[in-house]
C-alpha cells in the first residue's frame, strides 16, 4: 500500500521528533533513584559543606536522595576522574571547586581534560579566603604584615592544606604581588594546617572562610584581610587585601558538574533547582553564615567562570613555578 505524500511526511516528521519527546519525558521523570554527588575532599571543608547544603535541597525538591560521596586525593582529581568515567545519565554528579581550575595547569598529565569532559550544571556560590595569623604575630594589618615579611625574609611560615591547593596558590599570588619572601608549609588537609596554626607552629594562612570563621569568632586566630574585591558583610570591619595591594582578588567557588553528554534536559532541570535554592531565604541565610555569596546563572555562565579561573590560576602556577607532588 502506497502512502499519500502528505501522510508520509507527517509520519517522518513524527518519527524525527520522537527522540526529543522521549528525552523530555525521561527528564521529567528524573530522578527515579538516588543520585551521587562526588566530592574530592574530606568531610568538613568548604567543598563538602557546599555539596551537603545543595544535596539536601535537591533531595527535598526532587524526591530522591542526593548522597554525598567523599573521594579525597590528588587535589580532587580522583573524584573528577570517577565522574568523567561515570554514565552520562544524571545519577553521578561532581561538586566542583577552584582546585579544578588550578589542577589543569598544576598537573602535567591528567587522564581527562576538565573543561572538555565535565559539563557545567550550575554554580552555587563563592567565598573569600581570609588572611589569618596566630595571635603571637605582631602584625595587625596587611601593611604591617608586608613590612614585617620584607624586614624578616623567610621568617614567616604560611600554612596550607597541600601543595597547589587554593590556600597555597592564593598565598603565592600575594607573595608575587607584594615581593615578599614567605615560606610555604604544606599539610595533608586544612585540619592539620589549622592544628599547627592554632598551636603557633606556623604563623599565617590564607584560609577559606567556612573553615576559619569559628576560630575567628572564638578569637583563636586574628583576621587581617579578605581576598575578595569588596568587604564581607560577615566581617564588615575587616579590610580587603586590595585596599593595600591594588588589583589583588581571589575567591573560592563551588558548583555542580556532570559527565559530558549528560542530556541537556537533565542539566537544565538541575540548574533550575540550583537557582531556586539560591533564591530561597533560608539557603541564603545559611550561605551568609559561612561567608559565602550566591552565584546563580546558567550552565553557560558557570562554564565561563570555570574557563576564566583556569586561565587566571594557570598563569600564577606557571609564574610561581608550582609543581604537583
Amino acid at each position: 500500500m502506497k502512502l499519500p505524500r502528505r501522510n508520509f511526511l507527517h509520519l517522518a516528521a513524527g518519527a524525527a521528533a520522537l527522540p526529543a519527546v522521549l528525552r523530555f519525558a525521561w527528564a521529567q521523570g528524573y530522578p527515579s533513584r538516588a543520585v551521587r554527588i562526588i566530592a574530592g575532599f574530606a568531610p568538613g571543608g568548604g567543598t563538602d559543606i557546599s555539596a551537603r547544603l545543595m544535596g539536601q535541597w535537591l533531595s527535598e525538591r526532587l524526591g530522591q536522595p542526593f548522597i554525598i560521596e567523599n573521594r579525597p586525593g590528588a587535589a580532587s582529581n580522583i573524584a573528577t576522574e570517577a565522574v568523567v568515567r561515570a554514565p552520562a545519565d544524571g545519577y553521578t554528579l561532581l561538586i566542583i571547586g577552584a582546585p579544578a581550575a588550578i589542577n589543569a595547569t598544576l598537573y602535567e598529565k591528567l587522564n581527562f581534560n576538565f573543561i572538555r569532559d565535565i559539563a557545567p550544571v550550575g554554580s552555587i556560590g563563592s567565598t573569600p579566603n581570609v588572611i589569618v595569623v596566630h595571635p603571637s604575630v605582631a602584625a595587625k594589618s596587611v601593611p604591617e604584615l608586608i613590612a614585617y615579611a620584607k624586614t624578616n625574609p623567610g621568617k614567616l611560615n604560611m600554612a596550607s592544606g597541600g601543595n597547589g591547593t587554593p590556600q597555597h596558590v592564593v598565598g603565592e599570588l600575594f607573595k608575587l604581588m607584594t615581593g615578599t619572601n614567605i615560606v610555604h608549609v604544606q599539610y595533608r588537609g586544612s585540619g592539620p594546617a589549622f592544628t599547627d596554626l592554632l598551636g603557633g607552629r606556623v604563623q599565617m594562612m590564607f584560609a577559606t572562610m567556612p573553615s576559619s570563621i569559628e576560630y575567628v569568632r572564638a578569637g583563636k586566630i586574628r583576621p587581617l584581610a579578605v581576598t575578595t574585591a569588596t568587604r564581607l558583610a560577615l566581617l564588615p570591619d575587616i579590610p580587603t587585601v586590595s585596599e593595600t595591594v591594588p588589583g589583588f582578588e581571589a575567591r573560592s567557588w563551588y558548583g555542580i558538574g556532570a559527565p559530558k553528554n549528560t542530556p541537556a534536559e537533565i542539566v537544565d532541570r538541575l540548574n533550575k533547582e540550583i537557582n531556586a535554592a539560591l533564591a530561597d531565604p533560608k539557603m541564603l541565610a545559611r550561605l551568609s553564615e559561612l561567608g559565602a555569596s550566591p552565584i546563580a546563572g546558567s550552565p553557560t555562565d558557570f562554564g565561563k567562570l570555570i574557563a576564566e579561573e583556569t586561565e587566571k590560576w594557570g598563569k600564577v602556577v606557571k609564574f610561581a613555578g608550582i609543581k604537583a607532588e
